[in-house]
């Protein structure tokens, strides 16, 4: 084993490079730009969102974001919705993701479930504590720097 792969920011760093450099491809197999598969995968998760919402949660300026979310309409991935509790906001809730997203992933999905698989449940239940936690904490680094960016 060398120094490096035993250095714990090493490996964790290895590990993020993998991980943005798999979600690149996934993009781009899926068809996708790489902002557009991560706005994709936040209505998945989080549901309709305002486009003020997911500018936050992207990082992205309003006029991007909405350049964001014309391209993905004009792709059949989302639709503009009046809010029910407010009816003058328009909320952005995703249709489908592309079928390719699927396609792009199934070979991390198995393999990454097959790793978590060789953990016992009391390890699992730890990993995805680690995962939900560190997602917040990156979720909150996110947000200081768009706030120092737009300060």
């Amino acid at each position: 084993m060398s120094t490096e792969s035993a250095d714990p920011s090493a490996v964790f760093r290895r590990y993020l490079s993998a991980m943005v450099l798999h979600s690149l491809a996934s993009a781009e197999a899926a068809g996708l730009n790489a902002t557009d598969y991560f706005a994709l995968n936040l209505l998945d998760l989080t549901g309709p969102q305002t486009s003020g919402e997911l500018a936050r949660w992207t990082g992205l300026t309003t006029g991007a974001t909405t350049r964001l979310i014309d391209r993905l309409e004009e792709g059949g991935h989302v639709r503009r919705v009046l809010d029910p509790a407010d009816r003058r906001k328009v909320m952005v809730e995703l249709v489908a993701p592309p079928a390719t997203v699927d396609r792009a992933v199934e070979g991390a999905r198995r393999r990454l479930g097959a790793v978590i698989a060789e953990y016992g449940p009391r390890q699992q239940a730890t990993l995805f504590d680690y995962f939900g936690r560190a997602a917040e904490a990156y979720r909150a680094s996110t947000e200081e720097l768009v706030e120092r960016r737009d300060g």
